[in-house]
């Protein structure tokens, strides 16, 4: 019987260890058996068993008399293979896939309280009908063309009176328009970042910053998270051993924890990456669920060294995709250059249906109907949840996200997964964090916690230990 351990077989682990050195240097000459068995610290014939099986692949190449070398063409970048390997029920992008597959018919029953969206019946699907109609019937509409450089002026003009109420001054200059928030990240990382650079992200995390930093080929360092922000002395103590690049967060309603960086944190925070020559970069897409906007670290910093992050995926519509990118001038230069050079730019129909919707008064009304109905489901949902056994990290103030500790003895991820023979996706700790230490914890999105059998099929997983 092969010997499992952390990340597969022993067999696995060395094969993993094998692949990420040879993508790394195609045909490059690779360790010998006796070498490489001493650095995995397994013995020879897991090593020999390893190189049989990647030479059988095409990944190895075996060279008699000279040893095993990388395949000399470079294999398609698996981004599975980029990390540790995960049990599914704490693998990120299949997390992912589970909750979109609701839109495949034969799925429609599957319950998603680990999700990160609205409920499609909580967005204003009829708004946007009347807004795409009407851009339809405006003669003066861009229906066929690409769009400027950086994008849709009315809607950049826009965004900048709406940063400038929220006390960020920037001008329509310094913001480029992007499909959706998560090709701003990818952008951004693009710009920033070359392969083995060092980005601290927070522990936990969203989960889908780890996945884009490997698709990066960057390494994720987290930071311990606390309910008033980053663990600032470990941030520090972090800066110091690895030189990161750059840190990746969502201070206000931060995913998944719900908790949002005080002012006094954030400006230590600040005088840290200044010390340390680091860049921030910060996910604001959770902001206009706040009733009273918290100040953001680029409005502290006025985008010296923070670039800000944002789109209406989460509030509006996931539909659109439709994002932005806030930064100093020059670098928007370059992150202008670089859209164009990978996507041709961003969509106009989608900045246009926005900027509609943002101007006619369909986005405050839907707001002022929205929060009040989150913070209800919050309220719902907390008082469900600690009724099974279960106590907050923090009680957020605004959001649609909990992040709760399950009772002394349970793992999260095990539950999850007899959660999901039920069919109810559930999102474990271990998920969001870089570390694998939040096993004890769940994130729940309290708008898809309506239907009561999330907690009866909840109940049911924990009571199995």
């Amino acid at each position: 019987m092969l010997q499992q351990v952390e990340g597969g077989t022993l067999i696995e682990v060395a094969m993993a260890a094998i692949r990420r050195m040879a993508a790394a240097a195609p045909g490059a000459r690779l360790p010998s058996i006796r070498r490489l068995a001493e650095q995995q610290g397994v013995s020879k014939s897991t090593v020999v068993e390893a190189y049989d099986r990647l030479v059988a692949e095409g990944a190895v190449e075996a060279r008699p008399g000279s040893g095993f070398y990388a395949a000399g063409r470079v294999r398609p970048f698996a981004l599975a293979e980029a990390g540790p390997r995960l049990d599914r029920a704490i693998d990120p992008l299949w997390i992912v896939r589970q909750s979109l597959e609701r839109r495949d018919p034969a799925q429609a029953g599957l319950l998603q309280p680990g999700c990160g969206w609205l409920p499609d019946d909580w967005l204003p699907g009829d708004m946007i009908r009347r807004s795409l109609r009407a851009i339809a019937r405006d003669a003066g509409a861009n229906l066929t063309g690409y769009s400027t450089p950086q994008g849709y002026r009315p809607l950049r003009d826009h965004l900048a009176r709406r940063l400038d109420e929220r006390g960020l001054d920037a001008g329509p200059g310094s913001i480029l328009l992007t499909d959706s928030g998560s090709r701003a990240i990818d952008l951004v990382c693009r710009f920033l970042l070359q392969p083995g650079d060092a980005v601290l992200v927070d522990d936990p995390c969203y989960f889908n910053f780890q996945s884009m930093l490997q698709a990066q080929r960057a390494r994720p360092i987290g930071v311990p998270y606390t309910p008033d922000g980053p663990d600032l002395e470990r941030f520090a103590a972090l800066c110091a051993e690895h030189r990161p690049k750059l840190y990746l967060t969502t201070a206000v309603l931060h995913n998944p924890t719900g908790a949002t960086v005080g002012a006094g944190v954030a400006h230590r925070l600040l005088k840290l990456a200044e010390r340390h020559d680091l860049i921030l970069v910060e996910d604001n897409i959770f902001a206009d669920f706040e009733a009273r906007p918290s100040p953001g670290l680029a409005a502290l910093d006025g985008l010296e060294r923070v670039i800000h992050l944002g789109s209406f995926s989460k509030t509006l519509t996931a539909a659109l995709r439709c994002g932005y990118v806030v930064a100093r001038a020059d670098w928007i230069e370059g992150l202008t250059d670089l859209a164009l050079a990978t996507s041709f730019g961003a969509s106009d129909m989608a900045a246009q249906t926005t900027f509609r919707l943002l101007t006619d008064g369909s986005y405050r009304r839907h707001l002022d109907t929205l929060r009040p109905r989150l913070a209800r489901a919050m309220a719902r949902t907390l008082q469900q949840l600690t009724a099974l056994g279960l106590t907050p990290f923090v009680e957020p103030e605004a959001g649609m996200f909990l992040w709760m500790r399950l009772p002394e003895g349970l793992d999260s991820g095990p539950v999850a997964r007899r959660a999901l023979d039920e069919g109810v996706v559930l999102a474990p700790g271990d998920v969001f964090s870089v570390s694998r230490g939040a096993g004890r914890f769940m994130r729940f999105n309290a708008a898809q916690c309506g239907d009561g059998r999330v907690f009866e099929v909840l109940a049911r997983a924990m009571a199995q230990g």
